[in-house]
């Protein structure tokens, strides 16, 4: 009797809903405030470089996203691929984190150092050449374009005022240290890092 009334009365059916709910979202949420397992940074993690962080928001212009994952799962057959599986400690300094749900090209979470420079030169001014079956496009315009710098210790500010250590010295020489770089360059300084923090992370080399 009392659940039908509850049913029939709007106000009421909106007002029990939304308690569950809260209540519900206090139970799951509010743990992880105090969890500090998800907000410490594993070991050797480091925030990205002035040129890293500039390649990184390349990376997001071009919409690498929207093709590449960037976290190994936890299934033996991903880590046997890639390496270690994704952990929250390493992408504490992600703003905002470039995990993805498409994998129409490989993840990246570990492709730093896998291959050299040249090699992700000539990838990314033609694909078909280091990897004949590969569908990805080519990105001629980023060695034609190069960066001013103008922008990057602003965000580098930014980035700390959200707990990314950056120091008073990293942003100072910020500027000088991205001012014409090739976007080629950036980009492919932010893959190269791209796991780097992880190596050695709970025995994986």
């Amino acid at each position: 009797m009392k659940h039908a009334t509850i049913e029939k009365r709007v106000g009421l059916l909106i007002a029990f809903t939304l308690i569950a709910v809260s209540i519900g979202g206090v139970v799951e949420i509010f743990p992880l405030i105090f969890d500090q397992a998800g907000t410490k940074p594993v070991p050797n993690l480091k925030p990205y470089s002035a040129v890293e962080l500039e390649g990184r928001d390349i990376y997001i212009r071009e919409g690498c996203v929207g093709c590449h994952t960037q976290m190994v799962r936890t299934l033996r057959s991903e880590s046997q691929r890639y390496g270690h599986y994704s952990v929250a400690g390493e992408d504490v300094y992600e703003r905002p984190f470039l995990w993805g749900s498409k994998r129409t090209g490989p993840d990246l979470a570990r492709v730093g150092g896998r291959y050299s420079d040249d090699w992700h030169r000539a990838h990314l001014a033609d694909p078909r050449s280091v990897v004949p079956v590969s569908n990805m496009p080519a990105y001629p315009w980023l060695f034609d374009n190069t960066l001013d710098g103008a922008d990057t210790a602003a965000k580098m500010r930014t980035l700390r005022t959200l707990g990314v250590p950056y120091t008073d010295e990293d942003i100072a020489g910020a500027s000088s240290a991205v001012e014409g770089v090739a976007e080629s360059e950036a980009l492919i300084a932010y893959l190269q890092s791209l796991g780097r923090d992880m190596q050695g992370y709970g025995g994986d080399q």
